[in-house]
């Protein structure tokens, strides 16, 4: 399988937060049906000083690039605005 690491930061406006509230269910319902795929590695929330989460980092596997290109363009804090800026890299989880 292809893995990918997304590191991904949310917005910075005053919504941000609001925002990532609303949608996070949609996301993490996403995120558990990638996990029962075994397309869910690990993931979780960057969090700020104040321990508010202000981004995300995911390590997902997919059998080709297009189904991830398909995954990620469906994605609810894509879609819906959370994430601003987005890192994507090809990824290799050691075997230890």
């Amino acid at each position: 399988m292809k893995q990918y690491v997304i590191i991904a930061q949310d917005g910075k406006d005053e919504d941000a937060l609001a925002r990532r509230a609303s949608v996070r269910p949609n996301h993490l319902a996403g995120a558990k049906k990638l996990k029962a795929q075994n397309q869910f590695v690990t993931g979780g929330a960057i969090l700020d000083e104040s321990g508010n989460m202000r981004g995300s980092v995911m390590i997902v596997q997919f059998e080709t690039e297009e189904a991830f290109k398909d995954w990620f363009a469906n994605e609810p804090y894509i879609t819906q605005g959370v994430w601003k800026s987005i890192e994507v890299k090809p990824f290799r989880v050691a075997e230890v």
